[in-house]
């Protein structure tokens, strides 16, 4: 009952669950519901967000996987990829879970800071092929056709050079009404540079999403007070980003067939190549068996969560690597849950100037003595 139940609906909670289980003379508790779920393969996850799709749209991506499902990896190994992306100061870009102990959520380190309208953004254009990231530009004005075309001018062949391309190499970009232009299509013709027809609505195809994710990971873990802060930090970021990332996913059809894509191309690989598909879910899923940790290993890592909180599960599993200890993440997350420490998405709190902290003291200490009945 529970499984077919979650398979029509699978927004539904454990506590509707319960209830229904209640109604129907069965007794469960939550963890209960949660363990046979498990053990049928289905785990709580967040929602995937991808983008509102017309048919028209979703015949174009069709379209456009059909006819790059075959292409040779040496084929995207010559593409130039590119994107804007915006960065806020203190918005969603910097939510992140944090390992705390239980009653430490009011911690400054396990907090984020909130302030009106995000406490400002910057706006980011990049690029990157295989071989690793191009360069990184911050539009300080609000960008429109001419100001796209002098960025391309500035930094898209130097880019090039910079990742040694090969000749013939093609530059994708969205299209954005800036990008598909007459002057642009014009500017892009007369310097004779290739560009690839990219399908409407699929931010999600471009590979250079997952820079940007990791850059803004990268960005929150130093969590930055201002404006300037925060174009400095995403500046040495993206310069530190390893060449290795720009080879992760750049080959179209594997990443569609990883399954990590919309349903649109999930089914398409379906029918093209079932065998490559079952392999990529088996893949997503396995997470291989955990191992017990040492207490050498458990004190490493105790220190490292403590250092800082924000760090992830990949990050700790990387870090022990390099001491030679081999760990899977659900070893690290059950092994910080034994120790108390658990996995929790941080407060939002003001961000208070020492003039703010210090008459919020004076506010407390004046009425720490005032009786209920005041109040």
């Amino acid at each position: 009952m529970i499984t077919r139940t979650v398979s029509k609906n699978p927004r539904t909670t454990r506590g509707d669950l319960v209830n229904d289980l209640q109604r129907a003379g069965t007794k469960v508790t939550k963890a209960t519901i949660s363990n046979t779920l498990r053990r049928q393969g289905l785990k709580s996850c967040s929602a995937r967000r991808v983008p509102l799709l017309k048919p028209v749209h979703v015949h174009a991506r069709l379209k456009f996987a059909r006819e790059h499902l075959d292409d040779p990896e040496e084929d995207w190994e010559n593409v130039i990829w590119s994107d804007e992306t915006k960065i806020e100061l203190f918005g969603k870009n910097s939510t992140r879970r944090v390992w705390r102990r239980k009653n430490a959520e009011l911690h400054p380190k396990n907090t984020i800071p909130t302030v009106k309208h995000g406490g400002g953004n910057i706006m980011l254009w990049g690029c990157f092929s295989a071989k690793g990231p191009g360069r990184l530009i911050c539009v300080k004005e609000r960008m429109n056709g001419a100001m796209y075309r002098e960025i391309l001018s500035d930094n898209l062949l130097p880019s090039a050079r910079a990742l040694k391309m090969k000749r013939g190499w093609v530059f994708q970009h969205d299209n954005d009404p800036k990008h598909t232009a007459r002057a642009t299509k014009e500017w892009l013709r007369k310097k004779h540079f290739k560009v690839l027809e990219w399908p409407s609505q699929s931010p999600d195809l471009n590979p250079i999403e997952n820079l940007w994710r990791e850059l803004k990971v990268r960005v929150a873990q130093r969590q930055p007070q201002n404006i300037t802060a925060l174009e400095e930090i995403c500046m040495e970021e993206w310069a530190k980003i390893p060449a290795t990332k720009g080879d992760n996913g750049v080959n179209l059809p594997s990443v569609i067939a990883s399954g990590s894509q919309d349903l649109t191309a999930i089914s398409m690989l379906h029918l093209y190549n079932p065998a490559l598909f079952k392999w990529g879910q088996f893949a997503k899923c396995w997470s291989g068996r955990p191992v017990k940790m040492t207490a050498r290993a458990q004190r490493r890592m105790l220190n490292e969560v403590k250092k800082n909180p924000r760090v992830s599960a990949r990050d700790l599993k990387k870090s022990l690597a390099h001491a030679n200890i081999s760990v899977d993440k659900s070893t690290i997350r059950k092994t910080l849950n034994k120790n108390g420490v658990h996995g929790r998405t941080p407060r939002r709190k003001p961000l208070l100037s020492r003039k703010n902290i210090a008459a919020r003291l004076k506010f407390a200490k004046e009425h720490l003595d005032v009786p209920q009945h005041y109040w």
